[in-house]
Protein backbone atom coordinates (compact mmCIF):
# COMPACT_ATOMS: atom_id res chain seq x y z
CA UNK A 1 0.00 0.00 0.00
CA UNK A 2 1.31 3.62 -0.92
CA UNK A 3 2.13 6.62 1.63
CA UNK A 4 -0.59 8.28 0.10
CA UNK A 5 -3.58 5.42 -0.11
CA UNK A 6 -2.38 4.59 3.58
CA UNK A 7 -3.09 8.79 4.73
CA UNK A 8 -6.39 8.26 2.88
CA UNK A 9 -7.66 5.54 4.81
CA UNK A 10 -6.95 7.04 7.64
CA UNK A 11 -8.06 10.47 7.07
CA UNK A 12 -11.54 8.11 6.61
CA UNK A 13 -10.87 6.49 9.74
CA UNK A 14 -10.18 10.33 11.28
CA UNK A 15 -13.65 11.89 9.52
CA UNK A 16 -15.88 8.79 10.58
CA UNK A 17 -14.47 8.99 14.74
CA UNK A 18 -15.43 12.92 14.16
CA UNK A 19 -18.79 12.27 12.42
CA UNK A 20 -19.74 9.63 15.59
CA UNK A 21 -18.21 11.63 18.27
CA UNK A 22 -18.46 15.71 17.64
CA UNK A 23 -15.59 18.23 18.14
CA UNK A 24 -12.48 16.23 19.22
CA UNK A 25 -8.91 16.97 20.07
CA UNK A 26 -5.79 14.81 18.90
CA UNK A 27 -5.62 12.58 21.94
CA UNK A 28 -9.31 11.91 21.82
CA UNK A 29 -9.16 10.63 18.18
CA UNK A 30 -5.83 8.48 19.18
CA UNK A 31 -7.50 7.36 22.09
CA UNK A 32 -10.76 6.68 20.18
CA UNK A 33 -9.27 4.83 17.19
CA UNK A 34 -5.96 3.59 17.92
CA UNK A 35 -4.26 5.44 15.33
CA UNK A 36 -0.77 7.31 15.96
CA UNK A 37 -0.81 10.84 16.72
CA UNK A 38 1.64 11.15 13.33
CA UNK A 39 -1.29 9.33 11.51
CA UNK A 40 -3.92 11.37 12.64
CA UNK A 41 -1.76 14.51 11.98
CA UNK A 42 -0.94 13.59 8.20
CA UNK A 43 -5.12 13.05 8.01
CA UNK A 44 -5.95 16.41 9.57
CA UNK A 45 -3.75 17.74 6.57
CA UNK A 46 -5.66 15.85 3.85
CA UNK A 47 -9.14 16.85 5.55
CA UNK A 48 -7.79 20.50 6.08
CA UNK A 49 -6.91 20.53 2.41
CA UNK A 50 -10.27 18.61 1.18
CA UNK A 51 -12.18 21.56 3.24
CA UNK A 52 -13.60 18.92 5.42
CA UNK A 53 -12.86 20.15 8.78
CA UNK A 54 -12.24 22.53 11.08
CA UNK A 55 -9.62 23.24 13.21
CA UNK A 56 -9.77 25.92 16.21
CA UNK A 57 -8.02 26.50 19.38
CA UNK A 58 -9.32 26.23 22.63
CA UNK A 59 -6.86 27.11 25.31
CA UNK A 60 -4.02 24.96 24.50
CA UNK A 61 -5.90 22.44 22.75
CA UNK A 62 -6.64 22.32 19.08
CA UNK A 63 -10.47 20.86 18.69
CA UNK A 64 -11.29 18.80 15.27
CA UNK A 65 -14.72 19.09 13.67
CA UNK A 66 -16.37 18.23 10.37
CA UNK A 67 -17.22 21.01 8.36
CA UNK A 68 -21.20 20.64 7.17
Amino acid sequence: MSLTTSIGNTAGKVWKFLDTNGASSVNKIANGTGLSKNDIQRAIGWLAREEKISIEQQGRTEMLSLIE
